[in-house]
């Protein structure tokens, strides 16, 4: 029997066409709230620092970091990134990444079990990450003659899209944490939070698709292990 695998390349196509409209249309709304000043007049520094201090966290610095929407948490050296932009301006968008970023340090104070659960798995997949598409490709080109390095690269690239959907929760979680945070705090009002929401939705979207791109590849590797047994 010969395993049908046009249906896995559309959707890896199809995901990446998804991925780069989500992209797009997250810098969009970035930039439109950029725009929005807040009535509270706190810059996404000053919100960050406001947000650790409110949870008792006192052992996180916050910096700036150059780019635009390289904003990030270190539990490593814990620090919360933010990028220069969001970092000194005060705006909707602003606050919304500084406190989803001040999130992530919430969770690693409290001992988030998924975020435990996706940082254990970091040292794994950066070392996997350096040999995975050299073991990929020679699976793919050997396989006439045999299948194992194709397995091989199978189950390592499995990892990766188990990250990737751990990687979900965490996000949400963060975004959550961040939202009521800047209700409760009165850092927003009901308009800015609104425009904070939306934002942050768009920017769960990045890793959703992120997660599903990443199975369709999966698919995408399988279709090919599964087609070359069902030839022999």
């Amino acid at each position: 029997m010969y395993y049908n695998s046009s249906g896995i390349y559309f959707i890896v196509i199809l995901a990446m066409v998804v991925s780069w409209i989500i992209q797009w249309r997250l810098r969009s709304k970035f930039s439109q709230y950029a725009q929005v000043g807040l009535q509270s007049n706190l810059s996404g520094k000053q919100i960050a620092e406001l947000m650790l201090a409110d949870h008792g966290i006192n052992d996180v610095r916050v910096i700036s970091t150059e780019g635009r929407l390289t904003d990030h948490y270190n539990p490593t050296d814990k620090t919360v990134n933010l990028s220069e932009a969001v970092y000194a301006e005060r705006s909707a968008a602003a606050a919304a990444v500084a406190a989803h970023e001040c999130g992530h340090a919430v969770q690693h104070a409290t001992a988030y079990n998924a975020l435990q659960f996706r940082s254990a798995m970091v040292p794994a997949l950066s070392a996997v990450s350096k040999f995975m598409p050299f073991v990929l490709l020679a699976g793919v080109l050997m396989i006439r003659s045999t299948v194992i390095p194709l397995g091989v690269g199978i189950v390592l690239f499995s990892l990766t899209t188990l990250f990737s959907f751990v990687t979900l929760p965490v996000e949400f979680d963060a975004s959550k944490r961040a939202l009521a945070w800047i209700d409760k705090r009165g850092i927003v009002t009901p308009q800015e939070h609104a425009m904070a929401k939306d934002a942050l939705w768009w920017a769960a979207m990045t890793y959703v698709v992120a997660a599903l791109s990443s199975l369709a590849t999966l698919l995408y590797y399988v279709s090919i292990f599964m087609g070359s047994r069902d030839r022999r």
